[in-house]
């Protein structure tokens, strides 16, 4: 969408214009959801918290300052709206655990397919596709998510080793069924 084009919508959105407002779910709903469905696994709750965060961005549009990208403005609206979800469920009470190393996945050849890893990202727990898709997707550095969601740094380090050790165990399995076919 053109900055000019995207300035009117945004200012009829502000002017709680219905028709504009349904014309800019329409064009950014498609996007924020992928974006909660990195961190939720259930589709239904992803779509109400990706409803939860437009009304948030409704609520805000008029301080946006066009001064940054729109889309990462919304995006990290709607991360944050997701981190809100997890911290009302106490995702993240066991805090403290000790740093582990951290466990690569190796993707030889890109021969995995793109919806087999989002499958499986989305199967991890939820403290570790938090942290795993916070920064492996959207590059939080562990001192800010620790910051953001309420737990050490080496709480972060170690989620993120398990969810990777979890996932290198899954692409691994895949690789063993399908070169057996």
């Amino acid at each position: 969408m053109e900055t000019v084009e995207l300035k009117e919508l945004v200012a009829a959105c502000v002017r709680k214009e219905r028709k504009a407002q349904h014309m800019f779910f329409k064009a950014y709903y498609g996007k924020m959801l992928s974006v909660c469905l990195r961190y939720i696994k259930d589709r239904d709750s992803a779509q109400e918290v990706v409803q939860d965060g437009f009304i948030k961005v409704f609520d805000k549009l008029e301080v946006f300052d066009f001064k940054g990208s729109f889309e990462g403005w919304m995006k990290r609206v709607t991360v944050n709206t997701v981190l809100q979800k997890y911290r009302k469920q106490r995702v993240f009470n066991l805090s403290n655990e000790e740093q582990l190393e951290e466990a690569e996945i190796e993707i030889e050849d890109n021969a995995v397919p793109l919806d087999f890893l989002l499958k499986i990202v989305q199967e991890l727990p939820d403290r570790y596709r938090l942290v795993f898709t916070m920064y492996v997707l959207d590059d939080y550095a562990h001192k800010e998510i620790s910051e953001i969601v309420g737990i050490s740094v080496g709480t972060s380090k170690s989620n993120l080793a398990r969810a990777r050790g979890i996932l290198k165990v899954k692409v691994e399995d895949y690789y063993k069924v399908n070169k057996l076919k």
